[in-house]
């Protein structure tokens, strides 16, 4: 295999993992430079007091860095909360229908209102099991698509909107979709949901695995959750970004009656994210990715993750009968990109030889088996050619 592409640097790895994953260089080395002794605080921001002055500014300026990056609109509240994308499968749910709106709405239905759920693939599956086990109302607009030869229902992309089963908008309280499902590699094309969607119902977007990878019109969504881990920071926070109205509440103490204060968005943004001690060193880091995100340029972003993903897929498209991908082309995710080889034997094979070059975290999810390569924000260009040379010289090798 060539050895034209630079290794890391400090003997690192090509860390190709689905999450946590690998985090911007620029970044782990401020981290490292601040870790004693932050900014002349006489310690690290791990054993700081999140009440301090020092910590309430990191929060302000990770907050207000994201809204600068993301563009996000004053109408919308920015959380740093806890729980991952799966508090939130709850969360959200719960939060919607404890909102004013959504409960005047269904006073004027007379009877419980629904949920419209889009099932891509295990993430946004998981959502419409929580809120079943919740006792919600859930309406599956789609549940992936059906195989032509088998029956069966695969995850490898959506069916035409027109064929969706969206809900009556009067009688539905919000679209709930995950807009990249990192098992199956399917990734919602932007605006697709939204532009399906009638205006009047919030749409509830779970961006965990691509959030900050490319530009996003904020205003036309209800909320957006996304765990930190893929291409924002560290494990341990999560983010909520929510439109302020749905955050009102009437004076009925039952609209809580079943919301736990560790889930409700309100309480926190009435404590600016810190009703209690939050995740701090993971809010502190996640603060410097979106420093490093905004000094990229979203635009930017899109264009190197675009440039990633078109090297791989050069590739299997160019062996489709040893490279196996089943996602339609037109929801391949440009984050995981997964695919399977003629053999169990040969995916050992190839992840064993992968680790020799120093690229590791390359096995597919458990309940889907085969190869996955994930290309969050901060791999370089580099490393998805030394991907892609190592596709080439396992395939001379072995097909």
């Amino acid at each position: 295999m060539s050895d034209s592409v630079p290794e890391p640097p400090y003997n690192r790895v090509w860390n190709f993992s689905a999450g946590p994953s690998t985090l911007p260089i620029t970044v782990l080395e401020e981290v490292q430079r601040d870790l004693l002794n932050y900014k002349g605080q006489g310690m690290s921001v791990m054993e700081m007091s999140h009440r301090s002055k020092a910590y309430g500014q990191i929060i302000a300026d990770a907050e207000a860095t994201l809204r600068r990056t993301l563009n996000v609109p004053d109408n919308y509240s920015v959380l740093f909360l806890q729980g991952g994308g799966t508090g939130e499968f709850a969360a959200a749910y719960l939060n919607l229908f404890a909102s004013k709106a959504v409960r005047e709405k269904q006073r004027r239905l007379g009877r419980q209102l629904g949920c419209d759920y889009l099932v891509t693939g295990s993430w946004s599956k998981g959502g419409l099991k929580e809120v079943q086990r919740l006792g919600g109302r859930p309406n599956v607009v789609v549940n992936g698509m059906v195989s032509a030869t088998s029956g069966a229902v695969e995850y490898r992309g959506l069916p035409p909107a027109a064929e969706w089963a969206l809900g009556k908008p009067e009688e539905t309280a919000f679209v709930y979709y995950c807009e990249n499902e990192t098992i199956h590699g399917v990734e919602t094309p932007a605006d697709l949901v939204v532009d399906a969607v009638d205006p009047s119902v919030p749409v509830i977007c779970d961006m965990s695995s691509n959030m900050l990878s490319r530009p996003v019109d904020v205003q036309r969504y209800g909320a957006i959750v996304a765990g930190a881990q893929k291409n924002m920071g560290p494990a341990g926070v999560t983010i909520v970004i929510v439109r302020k109205d749905l955050l009102e509440r009437d004076d009925d103490p039952e609209c809580t009656r079943n919301l736990p204060s560790v889930l409700d968005w309100s309480y926190f943004d009435r404590a600016a994210s810190m009703p209690h001690t939050p995740p701090t060193f993971a809010i502190y880091v996640c603060g410097l990715v979106f420093r490093w995100a905004e000094a990229q340029g979203l635009e930017a972003l899109e264009r190197l993750r675009e440039a990633r993903a078109a090297l791989v897929y050069g590739e299997i498209d160019a062996r489709p009968e040893f490279f196996r991908g089943g996602v339609d082309r037109q929801f391949r995710s440009a984050m995981n990109i997964v695919f399977n080889l003629p053999t169990p034997e040969l995916e050992a094979k190839f992840i064993a030889e992968a680790a020799e070059h120093n690229m590791v975290q390359l096995k597919g999810h458990r309940s889907l088996g085969g190869i996955r390569v994930s290309l969050y924000n901060a791999m370089p260009l580099d490393g998805a050619k030394k991907f892609v040379a190592l596709m080439k010289q396992f395939y001379t090798q072995n097909h």
